[in-house]
């Protein structure tokens, strides 16, 4: 009797690790953080060099991430902290983002101030398809400091996106065309404008057998603005 107890909870601890470590599996943390020559954002320009540390975790397809920037040469350059919330299956994807930025209507950049006429956050929906070959995404601003169209309303400021994947020489390369479809002081547009023609390449460099570093470069054009931008930076993560 005594043997078949000692069995029997045997058994019992087995299980109970095995569905632990079931458990954890199910969990991703992301933990990384990315250098940049410059801060360009959907063809804008907010800032000179920044840290872009990024803060993550998902189960079964949900996520919630921490995002942020910050100047390291110059005090008037963006600083800012984005939490989103997505869910993901097979290439569909949907999510909603907070952006706080230290610009917006309060004047004293507090991040708790939620104050629909007065707060320095933005609400973003965004909703996106993963071909393989090509993905899109849609993003439109419902909330928060949003911009304005031409009659001095709320614009509702949206962006598409579209970016395709290739690889070449050795390195993975991105393609991307975004557009604003209509007038907003958000992203200084009149009407439709393209807004961002990007290309990305990345290759990572190593430095152990256990630890590499992802280095890209890219270049940027905003035919809207008449600007463009040459970007390098790298990764750093676990």
């Amino acid at each position: 009797m005594e043997k078949v107890k000692r069995l029997f909870l045997t058994a019992l601890s087995l299980i109970g690790a095995t569905a632990v470590e079931a458990q954890e599996s199910d969990w991703q943390t992301t933990i990384s953080a990315d250098v940049v020559n410059q801060y360009i954002w959907r063809g804008q320009d907010l800032g000179n060099v920044s840290l872009q540390p990024t803060l993550g975790i998902g189960y079964q397809g949900f996520s919630l991430t921490a995002w942020g920037s910050v100047g390291l040469t110059e005090a008037s350059d963006t600083k800012e902290f984005d939490i989103t919330f997505g869910y993901g299956v097979a290439g569909f994807n949907i999510g909603v983002t907070d952006y706080w930025f230290n610009t917006g209507l309060d004047p004293q950049n507090r991040y708790f101030k939620y104050d629909a006429h007065g707060t320095n956050h933005i609400f973003e929906a965004n909703i996106g398809y993963d071909f393989g070959v090509a993905s899109i995404q849609w993003y439109t601003n419902f909330a928060g400091n949003d911009g304005q169209n031409k009659d001095g309303k709320r614009a509702y400021s949206s962006y598409a996106e579209v970016n395709v994947p290739f690889r070449l020489g050795g390195v993975d390369w991105t393609a991307t065309a975004g557009v604003v479809p209509y007038a907003t002081t958000s992203y200084g547009t009149t009407g439709f404008a393209v807004t961002n023609l990007a290309l990305k390449a990345t290759k990572d460099i190593v430095i152990t057998n256990s630890f590499f570093l992802p280095v890209f470069a890219g270049i940027t054009a905003n035919p809207c603005s008449q600007k463009a931008y040459l970007l390098v930076g790298f990764k750093l993560k676990p």
